[in-house]
């Protein structure tokens, strides 16, 4: 297993609309081990490809156990996930590991039903409600090529820009 890269915001990749994955393979299955590797390396609870630069629909949610361990037994692997139901609302606060440093409070669907597949090809139905139905929409929207941060109001939008680019100068001087 590797870490990979993570693909930080403003790159333009991260507004690629993620194809459909068609072969459920070896080659799937190290780049799902690598998302993993990266995912708990960098302290996310979600990750999807086109984060790490590879435009498909998977990803890796890991919310960890009643305590927060994270661990193979808690990981789910998601594969061209569909939203079957939703409903609800809820806000809680966000993070990326794509817009690193960055937190807000996003208002999201309260539960989901999710059609996906594993690893294998497997389909599954998941029932969902907050924090896994946040991570599951969040990680979704990486998939259609959408950031968290974009579902923030316009003066939100306009405070994480202005911050977000003295941030930047911030790590160019180091």
């Amino acid at each position: 297993m590797a870490v990979l890269d993570i693909v930080t915001y403003p790159n333009k990749v991260l507004k690629q609309i993620s194809k459909p994955v068609e072969r459920f393979d070896k080659d799937l299955h190290k780049l799902l081990d690598d998302m993993y590797e990266t995912m708990i390396k960098n302290n996310g609870v979600g990750l999807a490809a086109i984060q790490v630069a590879v435009p498909i629909r998977a990803l890796l949610i890991d919310i960890g156990d009643e305590e927060g361990k994270q661990s193979k037994d808690t990981l789910i692997e998601v594969i061209n996930p569909e939203f079957l139901t939703w409903d609800g609302t809820q806000k809680d606060t966000e993070g990326c590991l794509s817009v690193p440093d960055y937190f807000d409070e996003v208002e999201r669907y309260k539960n989901v039903k999710v059609k996906f597949f594993d690893r294998f090809g497997k389909e599954h139905v998941m029932e969902a409600e907050g924090l896994l139905s946040v991570a599951f929409q969040h990680e979704t929207d990486h998939l259609d090529g959408h950031l968290f941060v974009e579902r923030l109001d316009y003066i939100k939008r306009k405070k994480f820009e202005k911050e977000w680019k003295k941030l930047l100068k911030q790590k160019r001087k180091k």
